[in-house]
């Protein structure tokens, strides 16, 4: 019999580390999934057992994130990088009683992609962009310029490129004169590489989306938790059927076949947060302990590691530093590989160095690569 392979510490930004458990039990499940007499692959997603799977992953994130009555929970494809399209189409490309204009706030790579897409649709204008000083921080809620009749304003909650979060609640909009009374402006953000992570207050947006394969899944599902009553904005016969949100609603995400496999992962890791981790706030908890033990190793570096993002603006499931000498990113690379420490390598937009941790993550890999991070700064 071949052996098991070891498992690397996997580092990367996603898809990413899955957890251990989940990853045995859906092995389990490949083979034949328990009533269905056929595997978890094969199984029709007409059928009564993804019916039940379905269902229990939606009510599953329900009770997580204590989503209020009024909100949709949908299982869409395509990514955040689709919903970058949808969310224009929908609500700004002639939303009814709107302005015509979506207001966006800018925090590194994947903001400016969602602006990029928006302006196919209609007029966006930037509220705030940090791309002049790096990326490195998020706004205060009195630096934005906003437009108080706006279709919607748009965030990203985690850049995971340059290792940028916003904390929760994102933005005091009550303490923004341009803003405070304007109550129906719609808050949308991305979410996709913290969602999980921590509690969130579902009831300060209108609209959250996450591609799944960080914290919640693996890839090829995306998660939307969207108000019924934001809905009502779209016109009718404005939007392809695959690409209206009332679609899928009135389908129960099964409009067409939607993401078996993936949909099953995501019931698996909400059991697991749920039953194993104790729930989102107990995340957020050991989440904190995960970044902290990183950025203290950069901190005490006196200067070899240098973090990214300011300290207040610092993610907790991106870590991203660079060396004081870049000529040592290379040896940096390939000893971290000898370790076992994989996926460490920044984007190439930026470059440098990025840990992502997210929730899977076990605290026994962020030790192996804080030991290691130490080791080499003092054999260097």
């Amino acid at each position: 019999m071949r052996a098991a392979p070891k498992r690397h510490h996997n580092f990367s930004a996603g898809p990413a580390t899955l957890p251990l458990t989940v990853l045995e039990e859906a092995q389990r499940d490949l083979l034949c999934l328990p009533g269905a007499g056929a595997s978890i692959l094969e199984i029709s997603h007409r059928s009564a057992a993804f019916g039940a799977i379905l269902d229990e992953a939606r009510d599953n994130l329900r009770q997580l994130l204590a989503i209020p009555d009024g909100y949709e929970v949908l299982f869409l494809q395509g990514g955040a990088s689709l919903q970058f399209s949808m969310v224009p189409m929908s609500f700004l490309r002639g939303a009814a009683g709107r302005s015509g204009s979506a207001d966006y706030v800018v925090t590194g790579s994947w903001g400016a992609k969602a602006v990029k897409e928006a302006r196919r649709e209609g007029e966006v204008h930037l509220a705030w962009s940090g791309e002049s000083e790096g990326y490195r921080r998020v706004p205060h809620s009195g630096e934005l310029d906003l437009d108080r009749n706006a279709s919607y304003l748009h965030l990203t909650l985690n850049e995971t490129i340059q290792g940028v979060e916003f904390p929760d609640p994102p933005l005091d909009l009550a303490a923004n004169d341009q803003l405070a009374a304007a109550t129906d402006v719609a808050l949308v953000a991305d979410c996709s590489s913290n969602f999980l992570s921590r509690p969130l207050d579902i009831s300060r947006y209108s609209m959250l989306y996450a591609g799944a394969q960080k914290n919640a899944g693996p890839a090829g599902v995306t998660i939307v938790i969207v108000r019924r009553e934001l809905l009502e904005r779209v016109r009718e016969g404005q939007l392809h059927s695959m690409l209206d949100y009332r679609v899928h609603a009135a389908k129960g995400s099964a409009y067409n076949t939607p993401p078996v496999f993936s949909i099953y992962l995501v019931l698996l890791i909400t059991r697991w947060l749920r039953d194993e981790m104790g729930g989102l706030a107990e995340m957020e908890r050991l989440n904190r302990a995960k970044a902290a033990t990183l950025y203290d190793c950069i901190d005490g570096s006196g200067g070899f590691y240098s973090g990214h993002a300011q300290p207040a603006s610092r993610s907790r499931m991106n870590i991203a530093w660079t060396l004081a000498d870049p000529a040592l990113e290379g040896p940096f690379l390939a000893r971290a590989a000898e370790r076992g420490l994989v996926g460490l390598k920044g984007h190439r937009s930026v470059g440098g160095l990025r840990a992502s941790i997210y929730n899977a993550m076990p605290r026994q890999s962020i030790e192996e690569l804080a030991a290691f991070m130490d080791e080499f700064r003092r054999s260097a």
